[in-house]
C-alpha cells in the first residue's frame, strides 16, 4: 500500500532561479585592449531559446574591428605578456579562475538565459569547470620548462580562437586559459546566438586587471570569424565547431605555416555488452545525450546494445526517460532545457523526419513540452540501420538512435563505421574487454562505464573528421606552444 501523505502522482513544485541575479545588461560592447569599446558593425539581437524573446543587443565587429583587435594583441605580445615571468603570468589566471568562481551564480543565470540549458547543468558543470581550466593552466605557467615539452618552449604568438554555442563560457576557458599560460595573446570570437556569459567573463578579466590587449573579445556573425582566421597577424587558429567549416579553415591556412587545431563534430556511440551493469548504463546514457539536449559533439547519439539484452536496456530507458522534466531552463527542477535557435530546432527535425521516413521506429517521451519557446521532446529510434541519416549525421538534439550487435567485433565495426571519432562509450563488467575496446575504438576518448566525464587535466579531441589537436592536460597546453629548434 502506498502512503497517503507520498501520492505515487507527485509533482515537484518549481523552483525557478531569478533572471535578476544575471544582472542582463541592455546592452553589450566588444573588449579590445583592455577596454568595452563599440564595435563597426551593426549591432545583434541575443534571444532567450526558452521564450523567443529578445535578451540584449550586442556589438558587433567588422574586418577593421578585427585588424584593430589583431593589433593591440600582437603589441600586448610583444611589449608585456610573452616576456612576463611565467610566475606573475599564473598570478593573472589564478585571478580570473577566483573571479568566476565568485560570480558563479551570475554566470550561471547568463548562461542558462543566453543558452537555453538547464540552470543546473550552467552552475554543477559548465561554470565550475571553466573556473577549473583556468586554475589548472595558471599552475602550469611558470613549469613549462618541466611539462617534458623541450628545455625552452615557447609561446606562438598571436592566436585566433572560435567557439559554439553549445558550451559558450567553459569552450572560451578551454581555449583562453592554456594560451595565455604558454605566454600567447588572444582574440576570440564567441558564437553570433550566446555572446553574453564571455562578455561577462570579459568584467572578471578587467577587474583582474590583466594587461590591456592580452584578451580580445569579438562578438559576430561568421563574418568575423573568417576574417579572423584568415587574418596575416594571427600566429595559430582554435576552432571548436562544425566539420564543414573546420574544412574552410583548413583550407585558408593550408601553406600558410600557422598552426591550427580543430574539434569538430561527433557521432558517439555508447556501447552496451549484456554483463554491463544495466541501471548504471541507463542513467549514462540519459547522462550523455538527453540532460544536455544532445549539445555535446561528444554525445552518446548511437546506442550500440547486445542483442541479448536489448530489450531490457530499451524498456528501462524509455521507463527513465519518461520521469525527466521538459521546460523552464530557469527551474532548478528542470532536466532538459530549450534549442539554442530556431535553426538548430529545424535541423533536429529534418533528421527525425528522416528517421520516420526511413522505416526506425520513433518513440517520444510523454512529457509535456512548452507551447513557447524552442523546444523538443527527448526521441528514441530502434530499428535503425547504420545506412540511415540519423545514424550518420550529427543531430545535436535530445535524440538517440539504437543499433544492437552481437559480438564485441561487430560492435567495433558498427562503432567505427562514421566519417567522426571524437568519443566513444563502453560499459562492461570486464576490465580486459573495457581495455581491447578503447584501444580498437577510433575515438579521441573513450569513457568506461560512465560518459561525459571532463576535467582540465585530461586532454580532449577526436580523430578523422571529429579534428585533430587537443585541448586540456599538457597536449592541450603543447598546442600553444613551440618547442626549441
Amino acid at each position: 500500500m502506498s502512503d497517503k501523505r507520498f501520492p505515487l502522482d507527485w509533482e515537484y513544485a518549481p523552483a525557478p532561479e531569478s533572471a535578476a541575479i544575471g544582472r542582463i545588461a541592455e546592452r553589450y560592447r566588444m573588449f579590445v585592449g583592455g577596454k568595452f569599446v563599440d564595435g563597426r558593425g551593426d549591432d545583434l539581437k541575443t534571444v532567450n531559446p526558452a521564450t523567443e524573446e529578445p535578451l540584449a543587443t550586442v556589438s558587433t565587429a567588422d574586418a577593421a574591428d578585427v585588424d584593430a583587435a589583431v593589433g593591440v594583441a600582437r603589441k600586448a605580445y610583444d611589449k608585456v605578456w610573452s616576456s612576463m615571468p611565467g610566475a606573475e603570468r599564473g598570478k593573472y589566471l589564478f585571478r580570473i579562475a577566483r573571479g568566476i568562481a565568485e560570480r558563479a551564480r551570475e554566470l550561471a543565470v547568463v548562461e542558462t538565459l543566453d543558452n537555453g540549458k538547464p540552470i543546473k547543468e550552467s552552475r554543477d558543470v559548465d561554470v565550475p569547470t571553466a573556473s577549473s581550466h583556468f586554475f589548472y593552466h595558471a599552475g602550469w605557467a611558470d613549469k613549462l620548462r618541466h611539462a617534458g615539452l623541450g628545455p625552452d618552449p615557447r609561446p606562438l604568438g598571436v592566436v585566433g580562437q572560435v567557439i559554439p554555442w553549445n558550451f559558450p563560457l567553459l569552450m572560451a576557458a578551454w581555449k583562453i586559459a592554456p594560451a595565455l599560460a604558454a605566454g600567447n595573446t588572444v582574440v576570440i570570437k564567441p558564437a553570433e546566438t550566446t555572446p553574453l556569459s564571455i562578455l561577462v567573463l570579459a568584467e572578471i578579466i578587467a577587474d583582474a586587471d590583466l594587461p590591456p590587449g592580452v584578451v580580445n573579445i569579438l562578438p559576430g556573425a561568421g563574418e568575423v570569424g573568417r576574417t579572423l582566421v584568415g587574418h596575416p597577424g594571427i600566429d595559430k587558429v582554435a576552432f571548436t565547431g562544425s566539420t564543414e567549416v573546420g574544412r574552410q579553415i583548413q583550407s585558408t591556412l593550408a601553406g600558410t605555416g600557422r598552426r591550427l587545431t580543430l574539434e569538430l563534430g561527433g557521432k558517439a556511440a555508447n556501447i552496451v555488452f549484456d554483463d554491463a551493469p544495466i541501471d548504471q548504463a541507463v542513467e549514462g546514457i540519459v547522462n550523455g545525450i538527453f540532460f544536455n539536449q544532445g549539445h555535446v559533439c561528444c554525445a552518446g547519439s548511437r546506442l550500440l546494445v547486445q542483442e541479448s539484452v536489448a530489450e531490457e536496456v530499451i524498456g528501462k530507458l524509455q521507463q527513465r526517460i519518461s520521469t525527466l522534466r521538459i521546460g523552464d531552463p530557469m527551474d532548478k527542477n528542470t532536466d532538459v532545457g530549450a534549442i539554442n535557435s530556431a535553426e538548430q530546432l529545424g535541423r533536429i527535425r529534418e533528421l527525425t523526419d528522416a528517421g520516420d521516413d526511413e522505416g526506425a521506429q520513433r518513440w517520444t517521451s510523454p512529457c509535456p513540452v512548452p507551447d513557447r519557446g524552442f523546444f523538443f521532446p527527448p526521441t528514441v529510434f530502434s530499428g535503425v540501420s547504420q545506412s540511415m541519416r540519423i545514424a550518420r549525421e550529427e543531430i545535436f538534439g535530445p535524440v538517440l538512435s539504437v543499433l544492437t550487435f552481437r559480438t564485441p567485433d561487430e560492435a567495433i565495426a558498427k562503432a567505427n563505421n562514421t566519417p567522426y571519432g571524437l568519443s566513444a562509450g563502453v560499459w562492461t563488467e570486464k576490465g580486459s574487454r573495457i581495455l581491447g575496446m578503447a584501444s580498437a575504438l577510433r575515438a579521441g576518448v573513450v569513457w568506461a562505464n560512465t560518459f561525459n566525464r571532463f576535467d582540465p587535466t585530461a586532454a580532449f579531441g577526436g580523430y578523422k573528421e571529429s579534428g585533430f589537436g587537443r585541448e586540456g592536460g599538457i597536449s592541450g597546453l603543447a598546442a600553444y606552444l613551440q618547442e626549441e629548434d
